[in-house]
């Protein structure tokens, strides 16, 4: 998740392409004899294919348009490299374009395979904040193990090279990764997870930054977000004034107060409404409050993706130079909304400020980062009482009393004229985001099992619902819960119902009826059945036994189930038993329970479960925790899985 949005963490994607400074004319780089024979990976031994080299060349043109021309060539192993390097995937954004793609298969006899260009598709991959990433695919013809794959491509944006991440690792070994810019007057630069890397004076007015024999990049359940732990660089434009930390952000602070301020400042307008906005709150909660849902739910954030506006259709808009502009138009983008609420804040006597914090959805933010646009996300602080307090009313599904959880335990920059300060964000506690699931069943003699199932998602996690639902039609909704359901246990699923959807106040939810066959084992006179029914086909939470990166849960979060299961007529338990609760101390509890309904005709299972608690720290766990992480999630997947046993009455 991104935030609204006036100042964006500008970060350049990593993306499987390529082209070089001799590739304007279409040319290919010559093949080596080696390149063609047979040969083993160098980088890791047991790779499916490595990238011999990937190229970047990136300029600055006179239009103020970013061009970035790549080309990577690669060598396929094995059949699993032949399988995983045959399609390609381009990903870029509502601001990006891709051009001049080219490619081409050399197998090992030497012959060549052209991409056609009616072969290059596009197509929506991922919805996100108003941003929707969207891919130019293709497949490679005739690719064998052996051959060598190779295929370039321009991208373009607006803006510089200011605030540009170049990204060192693909999804696959890399022996050699070239950067090259120009022009360079100017650029500083940080290795993240790169040692010492740095630029060099190259031909041609370019200046060179590479590396060698890059590990390929995996992602894995639960990892933080890639710009923390994959190997990059971060490019900018900068004074050196040779600051320290905490002078460098006092002054950031101080500038950022100057330039958004008066963007805060309540007029006449905004002042007459607040009376009616507030009404007759008497504390400082209700009041602020009623000012937070106001600007949520009756001011249309225009930036969002179920605005329904195409980007064409916003660059079109009017834009609101006020506070009371957007008041006055009910409409505004992300930042509009947000310096709205701080003028109504302000109006109703409170001191609000522009806050800026790092996003834990982006990159794990520290103050050594010397950098503006590593503060990506934007928030309102009010000062309430001796605290402050932290809001984001553009993002309308965020609850009053909640942040979004990328600004979550995160130091946060509270801007002032004269001295800036720094404060701990807290982050909501489990009982904030609950998935609240409710099933009632009747068992059938031949192990089906046939009901009705409501689902609800609060806080973090209703918010995250809402954002992938809101902008999709009613089918396609409804075949989200199908396709999921199907996917995890085989259950037919029919009377769909999604609700909330676009609601700012009620939780989404959705409800269905259900028909798992098999759903019991029969053997003989019993039936075995697990009574978590929500749990039923899922695999462990954290599979292999390995781990590279750190584990990083978002948020924290609770489950509470509730499931009736009928019993089939004569069917009695046989000596079954509950699995036991346990816990991981004050960090995680798991508690369920099953029993019989007074007339014995109805299972009741119920189970609680929450992981992580309310505070300062985020949910990092190191490498070296993994193990003990792994197995209490192990012994919660076991005890999920519990069955019992059903037998027949003679």
């Amino acid at each position: 998740m991104k935030l609204a949005l006036l100042l964006t963490f500008i970060l350049i994607a990593c993306v499987p392409t390529a082209a070089s400074a001799g590739m304007e004319k279409g040319s290919w780089k010559p093949l080596a004899v080696s390149d063609l024979g047979p040969s083993a990976p160098v980088v890791e031994k047991d790779a499916d294919a490595e990238a011999l080299f990937w190229e970047v060349f990136i300029e600055e043109t006179q239009s103020f348009e970013l061009s970035l021309k790549h080309y990577v060539r690669i060598k396929v192993f094995n059949e699993r490299g032949r399988d995983a390097q045959s399609t390609v995937e381009l990903r870029y954004d509502d601001r990006e374009q891709i051009k001049d793609i080219a490619a081409r298969v050399v197998k090992p006899d030497g012959t060549v395979a052209e991409l056609k260009k009616e072969d290059i598709f596009d197509r929506t991959v991922a919805r996100m904040s108003g941003l929707k990433t969207r891919a130019r695919t293709f497949a490679l013809p005739g690719v064998e193990p052996g051959s060598i794959i190779e295929y370039r491509w321009r991208e373009t944006r607006p803006g510089n090279a200011n605030n540009l991440g170049l990204f060192f690792q693909r999804d696959i070994p890399v022996r050699s990764v070239a950067y090259y810019i120009k022009p360079y007057s100017g650029m500083r630069y940080r290795p993240i997870n790169m040692g010492d890397a740095r630029f060099e004076e190259d031909k041609d007015g370019y200046y060179r930054l590479a590396a060698t024999n890059m590990p390929a990049f995996r992602e894995e359940p639960r990892m933080p977000p890639e710009r923390a732990v994959r190997s990059w660089v971060f490019l900018y434009r900068a004074e050196d004034k040779k600051l320290g930390a905490e002078q460098y952000w006092k002054d950031t602070g101080r500038s950022f107060h100057a330039f958004f301020d008066a963007r805060m400042q309540p007029d006449e307008e905004v002042r007459a409404a607040v009376a009616g906005i507030v009404g007759d709150a008497k504390t400082d909660a209700e009041k602020l409050q009623r000012l937070y849902d106001y600007c949520r739910a009756r001011v249309k954030n225009l930036g969002d993706d179920a605005s329904g506006l195409t980007p064409d259709e916003r660059a079109r808009l009017k834009e609101n130079k006020s506070a009371a502009d957007t008041l006055r138009r009910g409409q505004g983008t992300g930042g509009d909304i947000d310096f709205l609420f701080a003028a109504l804040a302000r109006a109703a006597g409170f001191d609000a400020r522009m806050a800026f914090s790092g996003n834990n959805g982006d990159f794990f933010f520290d103050r050594s980062y010397m950098h503006w646009s590593f503060l990506g996300s934007t928030l309102i602080a009010v000062r309430v009482g001796d605290g402050w307090q932290f809001f984001s009313p553009a993002l309308t599904y965020t609850p009053y009393g909640m942040k979004p959880w990328p600004v979550e335990a995160q130091d946060v920059l509270i801007t002032d004229p004269k001295q800036p300060l720094w404060v701990r964000s807290v982050a909501a506690g489990p009982d904030k985001s609950v998935e609240r699931r409710t099933g009632r069943f009747k068992l059938l003699e031949d192990g089906t099992l046939e009901g009705d199932v409501r689902i609800e998602y609060t806080g973090h996690l209703g918010v995250e619902k809402k954002e992938y639902n809101d902008d999709d039609s009613l089918a396609e909704r409804e075949k989200t819960v199908v396709d999921a359901w199907k996917t995890q246990m085989g259950a037919e699923v029919t009377d769909v119902k999604v609700e909330n959807v676009t609601d700012p106040f009620k939780p989404f939810a959705y409800a269905f009826h259900v028909r798992v066959p098999a759903y019991a084992q029969r053997t003989g006179k019993r039936l075995f059945l697990q009574p978590a029914f929500f749990q039923k086909g899922l695999g462990p939470r954290f599979p292999v036994a390995t781990r590279r990166h750190e584990v990083y849960f978002q948020h924290p979060w609770s489950e509470e189930d509730r499931v009736e299961i009928t019993l089939p007529e004569g069917y009695a338990l046989d000596n079954a038993e509950s699995p036991a609760p346990f816990n991981a101390g004050d960090l995680s509890n798991y508690e369920p329970a099953a029993g019989l309904s007074r007339d014995g005709r109805t299972l009741v299972y119920t189970r609680r479960f929450y992981f992580g608690k309310g505070g300062d720290q985020m949910l990092r766990f190191p490498v070296s925790s993994y193990a003990s992480l792994k197995g209490y999630f192990d012994e919660v997947s076991k005890n999920d899985g519990h069955t019992i046993a059903l037998i027949k009455k003679d």
